[in-house]
Formats: structure tokens, C-alpha cells, sequence
């Protein structure tokens, strides 16, 4: 009978695990670069799958920030995987919003002070400051094959993308960073994003 539990229980710790590293894992929310979008401290399900997809203009996703904005080198080859197993520093993963794919020109601002994304002004209801310019920081960007212009919907407090435009890939971070993309809050308001 005790070798049944055990071996249910291992079962359901395989069967956990298998979930967390290739369908959704839960993250928590660190910081205000978000808002209104989310908030500090809420719970948001990350769908695993998507990192293996081309992520699309106005997506949520959680990226590994060694590397882009931590600074310091890439995670080593051990280090993703003990990042994908949910084992090491929690402290390392960033929530921003896609503004701009491989191939695509991101400028701010127009005379509007709107994004433009290959020319057209980016329409962005998710701002945490409508009708103000959508960036203090003026840049032109091209994005390269494999990396990805990334920005926090609270513009006045968010490390993102604009942070990085002195630094080795320009701001530009890249495409195999990402850890997945965002498709529910979970706590305390369970709600699709």
C-alpha cells in the first residue's frame, strides 16, 4: 500500500513538474511598470508554449532579463534550464508589452506624442498615462531578426526596451529570452489579459 502512495505521489510530482516547464507557470508581479495592466503583487499564468512562438505586436510575455536588463552575461545553458524547472532566482524575470517584432521600425513620438510602429501612430489604450506623450525618451529603432522591442505600459516607471539603447543589441532583446506569454491573471482577480 506504501509503495502505491509513493508511487502517486511521484506520479503527481512528474505530472506538476511536466505542466510548470511546458504549459503554464505562475508568476508574481514585482513591480508598478505594469499598471494599470497589473499590478504589484498579483499572480499571472504564463502559457510555456509560447515561447516557441513568434510573439505578436501587443503581447504580454515574461522574459529572462540577464543578459538585457540585468546586465552581466546571458543565463549559461544549465542556468535556463534550472530557470525552466523553477529552480534559481525568482528575481529575474520581467512582464512587458511587445510593441515591436523582427522587421519592424518603432519611433517616439509623433506630433501627438504616439508610438509609430512602420509609420503608423500605435494606438495604446493600456497606458497608465492616456493622453500624455507615450515616451519622454525620443528613439528610432529598427528590430533585427530574433529580437524584440519591448516596453511597460506605466512609461514613467518601467525598465524596458528604452533603458537599453545605449547598451550592446541597441534595446533590442532577444527572442529566446522569452519565457512565455501572459494569458490570465490568477490572483486576486482571475481574469483574461
Amino acid at each position: 500500500m506504501w509503495a502505491r502512495l509513493l508511487a502517486f505521489a511521484l506520479v503527481c510530482g512528474l505530472v506538476a513538474l511536466a505542466v510548470r516547464v511546458f504549459a503554464i507557470q505562475v508568476f508574481a508581479i514585482p513591480s508598478e511598470s505594469m499598471q494599470p495592466t497589473l499590478n504589484p503583487g498579483e499572480r499571472i499564468a504564463v502559457w510555456r508554449p509560447g515561447a516557441w512562438q513568434e510573439p505578436e505586436r501587443g503581447d504580454l510575455v515574461v522574459v529572462d532579463g540577464r543578459g538585457s536588463f540585468l546586465g552581466g552575461m546571458p543565463p549559461s545553458g544549465p542556468e535556463t534550464v534550472a530557470s525552466w524547472l523553477g529552480v534559481g532566482p525568482g528575481d529575474v524575470f520581467y512582464v512587458k508589452r511587445v510593441i515591436g517584432v523582427a522587421g519592424d521600425t518603432v519611433e517616439c513620438c509623433d506630433e501627438a506624442g504616439r508610438l509609430q510602429v512602420n509609420g503608423q501612430p500605435l494606438d495604446e489604450p493600456y497606458l497608465a498615462e492616456p493622453g500624455e506623450p507615450a515616451s519622454d525618451v525620443p528613439f528610432a529603432v529598427e528590430v533585427p531578426a530574433g529580437r524584440l522591442w519591448l516596453m511597460g505600459d506605466n512609461r514613467r516607471n518601467s525598465a524596458d526596451s528604452r533603458s537599453l539603447l545605449g547598451a550592446p543589441g541597441g534595446g533590442m532583446i532577444p527572442q529566446q529570452r522569452v519565457i512565455g506569454t501572459v494569458v490570465h491573471r490568477v490572483w486576486p482577480d482571475p481574469a483574461p489579459l
